[in-house]
């Protein structure tokens, strides 16, 4: 049996990765350092539109390649190995695929045409103060009005909200959840900004009785929490990829260092404490890169993915945590220097390991699932 990529996963996957080695270095990310400007390459968003891939996994007939989440999440990863200024996480996984997967049919063609071209940008607002797991808001209300809802609450953290064509959320209701799409100059909304050491451009999403039509809201009720569920997992595991190629990025660069930096007139590639701790960041790599695969491919089959979901989850926030720190140590005091680039990784692998439930919280959730006989007792 093949457990390899198919030859259109290659495909994307080596596209996404030229591309990115083309245009995004150092000396490119620097401009948008302490917020000199928004996080954002339009010049790179583009080309990636041309390439095809913002339309990786949205249906042909919507002008997509038709793939699914598995060659989408390829490029999620080749974008965390670049830590490409690019919001496609917001974009593509959190906003684009529950409109794929839940929207009507004039909601599709409403939107998923211009997702595709680069013309349209999504976010999604997924966390509320104090409460990372979107499938469960807490404060963000919806109250039915007429064929719409009326929308209240606040979600934080929420990507590109100032430059978001619309913003997908999810909002409590008396008989479940619903998904909806704001638009950002909506009267009852606010944006007021929030500033990341990733230097992403982020904001708090204010909404007063926000009224939100029928043709703006994707699933409510029962079913809505559902697919608030599915949401979930899918973003989760994207992060979990964006995590591996910015870990298996800055293990590399940490090989390459130590494999040209002498002390004492040797490489210090050849000291074993060094030998050991770069074998031990290899191996917490590969580690990640089984269970993020094993993950992405349940989704993909359209399997339960609960427990793997977690697993990937908890690897993904230890294995980034280990991995900078080795990667700092190894390289002494270059590694701070912010004429280096490995910095920038430290920032994003901290983010991707707390954002959305950190180690310690997947953790307690795997232990009540195997408590609950929900895990590995079968």
């Amino acid at each position: 049996m093949d457990f390899g990529f198919s030859e259109q996963q290659r495909d994307v996957q080596n596209l996404a990765r030229k591309i990115f080695d083309d245009n995004v270095n150092a000396e490119s990310l620097s401009q948008y350092d302490d917020y000199k400007s928004d996080r954002f390459d339009r010049e790179l968003w583009q080309k990636l539109a041309e390439a095809g891939l913002l339309g990786v996994a949205i249906d042909e007939q919507f002008g997509g390649m038709g793939f699914g989440f598995f060659e989408l999440a390829l490029l999620i990863e080749e974008a965390g190995r670049a830590i490409a200024p690019l919001p496609l996480f917001s974009h593509l996984i959190a906003a684009a695929m529950p409109l794929q997967k839940y929207a009507s049919p004039a909601q599709k063609q409403q939107w998923l045409p211009g997702v595709v071209s680069g013309e349209v940008l999504l976010s999604a607002a997924l966390v509320e103060a104090y409460n990372d797991d979107p499938s469960q808001p807490w404060n963000t209300v919806a109250s039915k009005e007429g064929d719409g809802f009326l929308i209240s609450g606040e979600k934080t953290h929420v990507p590109f909200a100032h430059l978001a064509d619309r913003i997908l959320l999810t909002a409590k209701t008396e008989d479940g959840l619903v998904l909806a799409l704001i638009d950002p100059k909506a009267k009852g909304v606010s944006l007021q900004e929030q500033r990341v050491t990733t230097y992403e451009p982020q904001s708090v999403l204010s909404l007063d009785n926000v009224r939100v039509s029928a043709s703006d809201v994707l699933v409510s009720g029962a079913e809505g929490v559902a697919a608030a569920q599915w949401l979930a997992e899918h973003c989760t595991v994207a992060l979990c990829a964006h995590q591996l190629g910015a870990s298996d990025k800055a293990m590399r660069m940490t090989a390459s260092y130590t494999a040209e930096r002498k002390q004492f007139g040797v490489l210090i590639s050849t000291f074993q404490a060094v030998g050991h701790r770069a074998a031990s960041c290899f191996i917490d790599v590969e580690c990640l890169r089984l269970n993020t695969y094993q993950a992405i491919s349940r989704l993909d089959s359209g399997l339960d993915a609960a427990n793997e979901t977690q697993i990937a989850k908890i690897w993904a926030g230890d294995v980034g945590h280990r991995v900078s720190y080795a990667a700092q140590h190894l390289h002494g005091g270059t590694g701070i220097d912010r004429d280096y680039p490995l910095w920038r990784y430290c920032t994003w692998m901290r983010h991707n390991e707390m954002a959305l439930g950190g180690s310690a919280k997947n953790l307690a959730k795997l232990g009540q699932r195997i408590a609950a006989g929900q895990a590995f007792c079968q």
